[in-house]
């Protein structure tokens, strides 16, 4: 059977401080006054009955989750104790469906992506199962660049398998490469982006969990066994503690040889950065602003206003983004770095309340 798990832990740090610890990027209100999340689900609906539509988040966000999705059960949201970085969810959610059903097949989807074209991406996402059903693939989804991005992974794409949408065997995986390597990624014409969506199926993916990742593999095991006993929740505790944590790009994608990428035909946004919120945004002679905000002999800055007036003058490449108690100013060639900004700051006894 078919799974939607939809990834909901994340922090949305590049995003702060409309992102905040308390309240991450999947929840905000951006397109069409719907979350992220929400607009996540709704999105796989013409495929996946509720009933088969997951969610893997951390406990601090769980309620958050619950009120969001009122018609997803709560069982169909799975807890981290720990944030342990996205292979480790993936594993969890993958133990556990497959102690449900050990031919789930599971199509993993972010919740902050933003996507024109849902008709072709429900014909992306069918021909993916497909393809992970038969050939026990770990299959991703593609998008051709349209700009140098080092905030990505990169895949190379090798011989074309068969499909009605372009459809490759993966030559190499390289996650988050540096402005040079990305320039001559671009330039070959040989890379997509990964969009960070995988369809697999849950036993082919925890089989290369134990080959790539083996410590994880033992702890996930042992959860495992425990799923459905008295004792699930204090296990999964215990495990998660013991496990070092590493995203499933580094730690499978890099290393699998079973990888193959569709080439997607729909649009595709990752709403990671401010870069890619400004989309959102109306454009106003070179300048990208919400309303409230009033530029003057100022190019290419992106300027994300709340309640005050915002002037601007004789800005280039600016950033500014007003959430009510913080202001952000910003380099807009910074964007990739802002989560550690949010790490100092979460980190300082003077500003940790902002964080």
């Amino acid at each position: 059977m078919i799974y939607g798990l939809i990834l909901a832990g994340g922090k949305g740090t590049r995003l702060y401080p409309l992102s905040r610890s308390n309240h991450p990027k999947q929840f905000l209100k951006t397109v069409n006054n719907q979350s992220f999340l929400r607009n996540t689900v709704e999105r796989i609906k013409p495929l996946i009955p509720k009933e088969n539509i997951y969610v893997v988040t951390n406990e601090e966000y769980l309620d958050k989750v619950k009120e969001e999705l009122p018609e997803i059960d709560e069982d169909n949201i799975f807890v981290e104790p720990y944030n342990k970085e996205t292979a480790t969810c993936i594993g969890l959610s993958a133990a556990k469906l497959m102690k449900k059903d050990s031919e789930a097949v599971m199509v993993v989807l972010p919740s902050d992506h933003y996507i024109e074209g849902e008709g072709q991406f429900i014909q992306t996402l069918k021909q993916g199962i497909d393809l992970a059903s038969s050939r026990k693939a770990l299959v991703t989804i593609g998008v051709v660049p349209t700009r140098t991005e080092t905030g990505y992974g990169y895949i190379q794409v090798g011989d074309r398998f068969k499909g009605d949408i372009p459809t490759f065997k993966v030559n190499r995986f390289t996650e988050k490469p540096n402005l040079e390597v990305a320039k001559d990624f671009i330039l070959s014409g040989e890379y997509l982006w990964n969009s960070g969506m995988f369809i697999w199926k849950a036993s082919e993916f925890l089989k290369e969990v134990s080959k790539y990742l083996p410590k994880m593999y033992d702890r996930l095991m042992t959860i495992y066994k425990q799923i459905g006993e008295e004792d699930e929740s204090q296990v999964i505790k215990d495990q998660y503690s013991l496990i070092e944590g590493i995203s499933v790009d580094y730690g499978i994608m890099q290393r699998t040889r079973k990888a193959y990428v569709i080439k997607c035909e729909f649009v595709w946004d990752d709403i990671g950065s401010f870069n890619s919120l400004r989309r959102f945004l109306r454009e106003n002679g070179g300048n990208f602003i919400s309303d409230k905000v009033y530029l003057e002999e100022s190019e290419n800055c992106a300027i994300f206003g709340k309640e005050k007036l915002i002037i601007g003058f004789g800005l280039k490449d600016i950033v500014i983004v007003d959430a009510g108690d913080v202001i952000l100013v910003m380099d807009k060639n910074k964007d990739q770095e802002i989560k550690h900004l949010f790490n100092d700051i979460k980190d300082s006894p003077e500003f940790f309340r902002y964080s």
